[in-house]
């Protein structure tokens, strides 16, 4: 019982994973891992270990965590494993780094279970130090963010972070296509795309301890991310994606024909026949990419609906009594 008297779900009825991708972490999985293990005692440490050069794997098992090899190089390539192999009602994903707090798992997992919701994102309150959390990719995150808020809606504010507590229902209806860091983005747009239930929760984000690296690239996976968000943009909304292109195609063809029609009427001539020919092109082209857009727009719909009943075919969270 809570305060109000409410019956509120227990942390302890579930099957809960704890499930760490990681690439040459040797100096901070043991914390890591004996961090989650001392929040989180009734759940199962899974460490996805994606072909490391160091000690990483043998510093997992030591420390007590179940270590599965994933030769295939890629954060996205890890998770769509985690989420294929490991079987739970309740999934905790943390990176290997150390950065995370261990002890806001449980709130996580509450908020999960108490708002019955599919996911729940940890989001990163600095901890004071400026390595914690360096400015490029703070605005980066925040550019992002904004983007995938304007084009799906949804209210996330750290789009980015590692740090995520899904339901069974979400894990196995996610159809993971990315192979890289670009993976957060492709949650984040999955949960908006079948209108889950979804929350943030403040946590804070630490410093990664001395002689720790990052294994991300401000420009080449943020690049990736921008990527990821126009392709999502262009298989979700392929109606407002093609018919801003066609429109686009539309508006250049007009501006080159207007000189050549004022000549036309003035001498009932053609002076440039290469820009006539190109103007006629982008016309044909955008009313081209018009009916592209309906067409996908109708197979984005089907699709829709089968990730729906995928969803709906894994039992939910109990709903807690009120």
């Amino acid at each position: 019982m809570n305060r109000q008297g409410t019956r509120t779900v227990s942390i302890a009825d579930f099957k809960v994973a704890i499930i760490i991708p990681c690439y040459n972490e040797e100096l901070t999985i043991h914390k890591t891992v004996s961090d989650f293990k001392k929040e989180m005692p009734g759940g199962i440490v899974y460490v996805f270990d994606n072909g490391s050069t160091d000690r990483t794997s043998e510093v997992a098992r030591a420390a007590g965590a179940r270590v599965v090899h994933v030769p295939m190089r890629g954060k996205g390539n890890v998770v769509r494993r985690m989420f294929a192999d490991v079987d739970a009602d309740i999934y905790l994903m943390v990176d290997g780094d150390s950065t995370y707090d261990a002890r806001s798992a449980p709130g996580l997992i509450d908020k999960l279970l108490n708002e019955n919701l599919d996911m729940v994102v940890g989001c990163r309150v600095d901890q004071g130090a400026v390595e914690n959390y360096r400015l490029g990719h703070r605005l980066g995150n925040r550019i992002l963010t904004r983007s995938v808020q304007r084009i799906f809606g949804g209210q996330f504010t750290d789009m980015l972070s590692g740090y995520r507590a899904f339901s069974r229902r979400y894990v196995k209806s996610f159809p993971s296509l990315s192979s890289g860091f670009e993976i957060e983005t492709e949650l984040t747009i999955h949960a908006l795309e079948l209108r889950m239930p979804c929350g943030e929760l403040a946590t804070p984000y630490y410093a990664r301890p001395e002689a720790s690296h990052s294994k991300l690239s401000t420009y080449r996976d943020g690049l990736r991310i921008v990527k990821t968000i126009v392709r999502m943009y262009m298989i979700e909304r392929p109606l407002q994606f093609f018919s801003m292109l066609g429109l686009i195609f539309a508006c250049v063809s007009v501006l080159l024909a207007i000189p050549l029609l004022t000549e036309y009427l003035k001498t009932g001539l053609v002076p440039r026949m290469p820009t006539a020919v190109l103007s006629v092109g982008l016309m044909l082209s955008g009313q081209l990419a018009i009916v592209c857009g309906f067409v996908l727009d109708t197979v984005t719909r089907g699709r829709h609906e089968l990730r729906r009943i995928a969803y709906l075919s894994c039992a939910g969270l109990p709903i807690p009594e009120r």
